[in-house]
């Protein structure tokens, strides 16, 4: 008997059909509906509830997990918030409004929201923070590798890196980011972060980065060799939000780092 029922939206993208293969070998949790805006273009057991109608599906969930699109992700955080649920959101590219409907939903609910859910990104936003911390005066550049067909750029990993290498310099990141450089610009000014983007092939996911100096650097690198690093953990960050309180939580709350 399943304890938990998984709710997954946005199952028929790449992350999300993995989630559905992943909640098969879990004997705790486990697939309980699915929602989908067209019809399924591939099997699914018949005992799991397949719906276009958003709150049946929230109804029929104990936890939702959510890899989706930006647009999709807004209509789930309406209806979540008539319909509350705990929320795990992996979905990136997000605008202003979308982050503030997080936030009115982890008021009534509990809600996970991680640009990345893999250990090894959580632990690199860790080293990242204390080594921009450490190093003032390094200038910290960071670049980011995706495949052809990811649709935001930088990707949201590499963003939420370059807001804990902010963080630690005790800067905004809005204020000293680049994200592209062109012409004659000028010399690099002392407290930007830049975060560059590259986009080619199958890659699933390479984020270095770099503190350099005059006469030394260091570079901090996860590269990610398979999305179901990202499933996996989406369903280790449910298993442990559907026993928290209402609240906004990242995935170092999830690994206790």
């Amino acid at each position: 008997m399943i304890e938990t029922k998984v709710g997954v939206f946005g199952a028929t993208g790449r992350v999300g059909r993995l989630i559905l293969d992943d909640l098969k070998l879990d004997s705790d949790i486990g697939l309980g509906s699915v929602y989908v805006r067209k019809e399924l273009d591939f099997s699914i057991d018949p005992e799991v509830l397949v719906t276009k109608d958003l709150k049946t599906f929230l109804n029929a969930s104990d936890v939702v997990i959510d890899f989706s699109l930006p647009e999709a992700c807004e209509m789930l955080l309406e209806e979540a918030i008539k319909t509350p649920k705990p929320l795990v959101i992996g979905t990136t590219g997000l605008n202003e409004h979308q982050l503030n409907l997080i936030k009115e939903a982890s008021e009534l609910m509990p809600v996970l929201y991680a640009t990345n859910m893999s250990l090894g990104v959580a632990l690199l936003n860790k080293l990242v923070y204390e080594a921009s911390k450490a190093l003032d005066g390094f200038d910290i550049e960071i670049v980011e590798m995706h495949h052809r067909h990811k649709k935001d750029a930088p990707s949201g990993t590499a963003l939420t890196l370059a807001n804990s290498a902010a963080k630690g310099r005790g800067l905004e990141l809005d204020e000293v980011r680049v994200s592209g450089r062109d012409g004659n610009i000028g010399e690099r000014t002392k407290d930007e972060i830049a975060v560059m983007a590259l986009r080619g092939g199958d890659i699933v996911g390479r984020h270095t980065v770099g503190f350099y100096n005059d006469g030394e650097f260091i570079e901090l690198n996860h590269t990610a060799t398979s999305r179901n690093t990202f499933s996996k953990g989406a369903i280790r960050a449910a298993k442990w939000l559907v026993k928290q309180d209402k609240g906004l939580y990242g995935i170092s709350d999830c690994l206790g780092l």
